[in-house]
């Protein structure tokens, strides 16, 4: 066989090969023979900081999503901002409505005392969002580890990575497809609104600013309009009112989310407009009906998002103090 024939066929095995081997680096235990109390030490603090206060453990699943949407799972979140750089956490799009950040802290600090340089932030937030998943009603699903942290967080770079609560059913298919997400992946892990709360701010033009003709959304319920106009009265300044994303069971992990968007209570735009798509509102049906199918479905989508773009081998770093650079 010629030279050069050999060449490209091996070249392109390489590059079949690549995809799968950066994958595999990330692996269910990886700590298990440097730091096995790793994750128990996570698991411990989401589970006090979550009983203390049950809205922290979708403060914890959003981080972790917001995280790897902008540069990939790579806790650049985490980073606080200095005097020459505004951080990812101080975009509009993440403050003041992320939160959880000590809860990463505390764990981060115990991790060290037990083996220093060798757990990354990164890590600690993936496995952090699995379990507030599972302390406040999911199921639990091993997350594959060996992710090392960013050393770049730039506000500027969330606007254009993170899907916003007006986006619709086409916008959103596009925004998850952009991280290697499907349309069927977008609806499970929307779905992860069934806990947690929004500031008014965030879905208010549904109330009184829909359109020219129309000031309230028509796909929205009327009733449950009305209940969301007392929470949020027009013209307010009160930047630190906030909702239930889902009012029927807001600090449980089920899959009462769905239901409430086939009522037509869907309190985002980008919830909503799950069900004007044929597919993704059979998807919705499915999960509103079978809450453990959902579960399980989340949980494996969460795993295939927890590896997008992320640094692995020597890339990156291990950070010493997660809100800051080493």
């Amino acid at each position: 066989m010629d030279l050069r024939v050999q060449m490209i066929i091996l070249a392109v095995g390489l590059l079949c090969l690549s995809v799968p081997l950066m994958e595999a680096q990330l692996q269910v235990g990886f700590y298990s023979s440097t730091c096995g109390l790793a994750e128990n030490i996570v698991k411990d603090e989401v589970q006090k900081a979550v009983l203390g206060n049950a809205g922290l453990g979708a403060g914890l699943i959003r981080m972790h999503f917001h995280d790897c949407f902008v540069r990939g799972c790579d806790g650049s979140v985490l980073i606080d901002s200095t005097s020459g750089n505004t951080a990812e956490k101080d975009s509009p799009i993440n403050n003041p409505s992320l939160r959880g950040f000590e809860i990463i802290d505390r764990a981060k600090t115990r991790i060290e005392a037990q083996c220093a340089g060798v757990v990354s932030c990164a890590d600690i937030l993936a496995f952090a969002a699995r379990d507030s998943v599972a302390i406040t009603g999911g199921f639990g699903y091993n997350v594959p580890a060996g992710r090392r942290d960013g050393r770049v967080s730039l506000s500027s770079e969330t606007l254009s990575n993170l899907p916003p609560p007006t986006a619709d059913v086409n916008q959103l298919t596009q925004i998850f497809s952009n991280k290697g997400l499907s349309q069927s992946d977008m609806v499970t892990l929307s779905g992860a609104h069934t806990l947690g709360r929004s500031h008014c701010t965030s879905f208010t033009n549904r109330l009184y600013s829909f359109n020219s003709t129309t000031p309230q959304d028509p796909s929205l319920d009327p009733t449950y309009a009305a209940q969301l106009k007392q929470q949020c009265p027009q013209g307010s300044t009160d930047a630190s009112l906030v909702v239930p994303m889902d009012p029927t069971s807001p600090n449980r992990f089920d899959s009462a989310y769905y239901s409430n968007i086939l009522a037509n209570r869907g309190l985002f735009t980008s919830d909503q407009t799950l069900i004007s798509n044929p597919t993704t509102a059979t998807q919705v049906r499915q999960n509103a009906q079978l809450d453990a199918m959902f579960k399980q479905r989340f949980g494996q989508a969460m795993v295939k998002m927890g590896q997008i773009g992320v640094l692995t081998g020597t890339n990156g770093e291990i950070r010493t103090n997660c809100r800051v650079i080493n």
